[in-house]
């Protein structure tokens, strides 16, 4: 059974993701919480729901324009990304991303490492098991789009990678 802290420490994640559904059942207690209806509910085996608010945080920010003197360098910026890389590797899982194996070892890969089809480029946690996820093409890692401890979706872009 989950403890209140846990699934207030889950809801608190789950805010601060783009993530908009979760389901996690565990000894026959299901836990959904779902950001757009802005409700969570916690069933058991026979079935007893208890429905609370799910808090969310809307913070509006103003939109700026660029500044028509950089157009120039703008374009160039929007090419360059364009063609800086031919294949994203992709979580196959909603899940936490971690980019290292320990908090105390250093990444699998970085910007500017070489990998392999088989090189494994990091972790994504899904319900207590550990998923090592492979670069699946031959490249140079051009970007790294999320942070390790942050909450991925099934299909987020992870690494960007140039093809060789």
């Amino acid at each position: 059974m989950l403890k209140i802290e846990e699934i207030h420490e889950l809801i608190k994640r789950i805010d601060e993701s783009s993530i908009d559904e979760f389901t996690f059942e565990s000894n026959g207690t299901k836990v959904s919480v779902k950001k757009n209806k802005q409700e969570a509910t916690l069933a058991s085996p026979v079935q007893v729901q208890a429905q609370a608010p799910v808090p969310t945080q809307v913070q509006e920010q103003p939109v700026t324009k660029p500044q028509e003197t950089n157009n120039q360098v703008d374009e160039n910026v929007n090419s360059e990304q364009q063609v800086n890389y031919d294949y994203e590797i992709v979580s196959p899982m909603v899940g936490t991303f971690y980019s290292a194996p320990s908090p105390d070892k250093d990444d699998y890969v970085k910007i500017g490492d070489k990998v392999s089809a088989d090189t494994v480029v990091c972790i994504v946690e899904a319900m207590k098991l550990f998923n090592e996820i492979e670069a699946d093409v031959n490249g140079e890692v051009v970007e790294v789009l999320v942070e390790s401890g942050e909450l991925v979706e099934y299909g987020q872009p992870l690494y960007r990678v140039k093809k060789m």
